[in-house]
C-alpha cells in the first residue's frame, strides 16, 4: 500500500484526506470521492469496534488457589448467631484460610453495624492484598447504604472475587459497571445448600470449567444466544435503575430471581425494566427461582413465571425458566460479567461459561 496526498490538478489549496491505494493501482486512476469516503468510513468503523471491544472486556479476578484467604463480612443484615462453622469447614476442606470480618456479630437494629462500620470492614478486606475473595454473610437490606462510602482504587489494582446473592446484587451490578466479574452464589449462612450448590461455588472460585445442563421446562422459549451474563435479584435490579450502579443490558443475557414479593410488584418491576430499554437488546433471559410469591385478596391473575413470559415472549429470544439459582437450597453459582452461550430446546437447556 502507498500513501496518496492531494491531487495537484485539483487546484484546491486544501489537502484532500490521505487515503490508502493498492500497489497495483495507478496514481492517475485515483478512486472516486465516494469510494474514498466508503474506505475511510470502513477503517474508522473497524478501529472503533476494536476499541469498543477492548473497553467492554470484563476483568476476571485471579482464581483462588489452595492456601489463599477468604474474608467473611456483613454488608447488610446483622449476623449475631454462631452459625458460620459449617461454612468455615467447607472453605478449609477446599484448602482455604478464613478471616472473619469485624461486622460479624455487630448489632445495630436490623443491620450489622452502622453504614460506616460495614463500609470500613468491606474496605479493609478490599485493601488487604492477602485477602483473595470477599464472601458476604447474608442478604436482607443495607448494602446500598454503604456503597458510596467505598473507595475501589485498591480493588481496581488488585481485584478479588466478591461473592453472594440477594441484596449483594447491588455490589454485582456496581462492579459490572466498573468492568469486573463477580460470583452470584450461596452465602456462609446457607447451611441447607445442596452439595451441588457448594461444589459449583468452589468451581467458580477456583476457575474450573463451569457448565449447566438443565431439564426442560414447559414454558421455555427455544433458541440460541450468547453474551455477557448480568443481573441478579429482580428487586435490587429495579431499585438501582437510574443510578450509577445500573447495568447496561444491551447484547447481554439477563438473569433474574426474587423472593417474597407480591405478584403485581413483579409485573411492575418488569414493566419498568421494559420501559427503561433494559429488555430491548437482550440476547436471552435466564429465570431463576421466584420463591414465596404473594398475592392480594383480589388475585393478580398470573403467577410469577406467567408474568415474566407475558413480557419475554415479545422479544423472540431464548428464555430458560426454573434455572436452579436464587433463594433455594440448590442455588448454583453464576459468574456475572462472564460470557456464556445459551441453548434452549425440547431436550432442555445448556449454559456454558466461556
Amino acid at each position: 500500500m502507498r500513501l496518496l496526498g492531494r491531487n495537484k490538478k485539483s487546484g484546491n489549496k486544501k489537502h484532500d484526506p490521505i487515503c490508502l491505494v493498492p500497489k497495483d493501482e495507478k496514481i492517475g486512476t485515483r478512486p472516486k470521492k465516494n469510494e474514498m469516503k466508503t474506505k475511510l468510513c470502513s477503517v474508522i468503523f473497524i478501529l472503533f469496534s476494536m476499541t469498543l471491544l477492548a473497553q467492554n472486556k470484563m476483568i476476571s479476578p485471579p482464581n483462588l488457589q489452595k492456601g489463599d484467604t477468604i474474608a467473611i463480612v456483613a454488608t447488610a443484615r446483622k449476623n449475631i448467631d454462631d452459625n458460620l462453622q459449617p461454612a468455615i469447614k467447607w472453605l478449609k476442606n477446599w484448602g482455604l484460610n478464613v478471616k472473619i470480618g469485624t461486622t460479624i456479630g455487630l448489632d445495630f437494629n436490623q443491620l450489622a453495624g452502622t453504614d460506616e462500620q460495614r463500609a470500613a470492614d468491606f474496605q479493609a478486606q478490599m485493601d488487604n492484598p492477602n485477602i483473595k475473595a470477599i464472601w458476604c454473610v447474608r442478604g436482607g437490606y443495607g448494602t446500598v447504604r454503604m456503597l458510596d462510602l467505598l473507595d475501589f482504587t485498591a480493588f481496581k489494582k488488585n481485584p478479588k472475587w466478591i461473592v453472594g446473592f440477594s441484596d449483594v446484587t447491588v455490589l454485582h451490578n456496581h462492579l459490572n459497571t466498573m468492568g469486573f466479574k463477580s460470583i452470584h452464589g450461596i452465602m456462609p449462612i446457607s447451611s441447607k445448600s445442596t452439595e451441588l450448590a457448594k461444589e459449583t461455588l468452589r468451581i467458580a472460585l477456583f476457575g474450573e470449567p463451569l457448565r449447566y445442563d438443565i431439564v426442560p421446562h414447559s414454558m421455555n422459549r427455544f433458541g440460541k444466544g450468547s453474551g455477557e451474563l448480568v443481573g441478579g435479584n429482580l428487586s435490587i435490579l429495579y431499585s438501582v435503575l437510574g443510578s450509577k450502579s445500573a447495568i447496561n443490558c444491551d447484547n447481554k443475557i439477563l438473569f433474574i430471581e426474587d423472593l417474597d414479593e407480591y405478584l403485581y410488584h413483579i409485573d411492575r418491576m418488569l414493566i419498568n425494566l421494559k420501559r427503561c430499554g433494559c429488555l430491548e437488546q437482550l440476547n436471552g433471559i435466564v429465570v431463576g427461582s421466584m420463591t414465596k410469591m404473594k398475592d392480594n385478596e383480589i388475585p393478580w391473575g398470573k403467577n410469577a413465571l406467567e408474568i415474566i413470559d407475558d413480557i419475554a415472549k415479545t422479544y423472540k429470544i431464548p428464555v430458560v425458566y426454573n434455572f436452579p439459582s436464587g433463594h433455594i437450597a440448590d442455588n448454583r453459582a453464576l459468574i456475572l460479567g462472564n460470557s456464556i452461550s445459551l441453548q434452549v430446546n425440547e431436550k432442555g437447556s445448556v449454559v456454558v461459561f466461556e
